[in-house]
């Protein structure tokens, strides 16, 4: 799956190297189907910048078999896509007030835009359902966190990242003290568990809570991805944590018609809500293992450089 992002990331690009005047590119995707998957796409510096279409895999192995019998088939493209000016959008955040160090924060989130087609429910509503369920867990459980508990539902994760990369320069800012920072943004399939982004310590405490959601068939704690939104906070020092759900049929929806609301298995995503909200529990009650009053040192020396 990683070299065919990849081709669709530069293959407009490469193929102008190579003379090309436009490219198809075979959908990112697991479904024959007549559903074209789209995504981003760049153009290197200094290479002719020609179109690049998303073609349907039922589609693509359609023009395959053309190709095959006719080599010199002839194809047209009529592309009418456009950039439009950017809008203010802002990111949306609730708190649930730590009851012994509120100055400290466990922030988690997802991010609230989607592409252009489908209805984005698998990316990335239900990483902002899993987040403002966490959040309604936990208080409605009766527990009183240590830290400040923060639902951030992230603007701008498809087009540029700014909603994550503000929250990060604004906590810079602020000189805030982040104990850890949650994603959710790889679909609402059932959870199969987490990866971490942080230092060794950290991923093996994190590893160490195995034992405690392995009989609810979590099984993945290793380092690896945190996610696009949470991932300017590595700079001062925040270990970042991707829920890992079964990501088989992501693909299947992700950027494309079929990612709508029918497509949500309810009980799966429950099960990644609680998987959410018990990762942000354990770390507020049993912590990373970070060494806070260093950690405050080096954060204000960024904010003085």
């Amino acid at each position: 799956m990683e070299g065919c992002v990849n081709q669709r990331w530069g293959g407009a690009s490469n193929s102008a190297k190579e003379g090309a005047v436009g490219v198809y590119v075979r959908s990112v995707s697991h479904n024959v189907d007549k559903h074209a998957h789209t995504g981003s796409m760049g153009y290197e510096e200094g290479v002719d910048k020609i179109p690049s279409v998303a073609l349907s895999i039922e589609d693509a192995n359609m023009l395959s078999e053309l190709l095959k019998k006719s080599p010199k088939i002839k194809g047209y493209l009529n592309v009418n896509s456009q950039t439009l000016p950017d809008k203010d959008s802002y990111n949306v955040i609730a708190e649930n007030r730590g009851a012994v160090e509120p100055d400290k924060i466990i922030t988690f989130g997802g991010h609230l835009d989607s592409w252009d087609v489908g209805e984005g429910t698998h990316d990335d509503g239900a990483g902002v359902v899993h987040s403002i369920e966490a959040l309604r867990i936990i208080k409605a459980s009766g527990y009183k966190p240590r830290y400040t508990l923060r639902c951030v539902l992230f603007m701008n994760e498809e087009n540029g990242n700014n909603g994550g990369k503000t929250y990060a320069a604004v906590a810079k800012e602020k000189g805030e003290i982040h104990i850890a920072a949650l994603e959710s943004d790889a679909g609402g399939f059932v959870p199969r568990g987490f990866t971490m982004d942080g230092t060794p310590e950290q991923v093996k405490k994190m590893q160490s809570w195995e034992p405690l959601l392995e009989p609810y068939k979590l099984h993945i704690f290793k380092k690896g991805w945190g996610g696009v939104d949470i991932g300017p906070l590595k700079e001062q020092m925040v270990p970042l944590i991707g829920l890992r759900p079964d990501d088989q049929r992501y693909f299947d929806h992700h950027h494309s018609d079929t990612d709508v609301f029918e497509n949500v298995h309810k009980r799966e995503h429950e099960l990644g809500c609680a998987s959410f909200a018990s990762m942000i529990y354990l770390i507020d009650k049993y912590g990373l293992g970070i060494k806070l009053e260093e950690k405050r040192w080096v954060i204000l020396y960024f904010n003085q450089n």
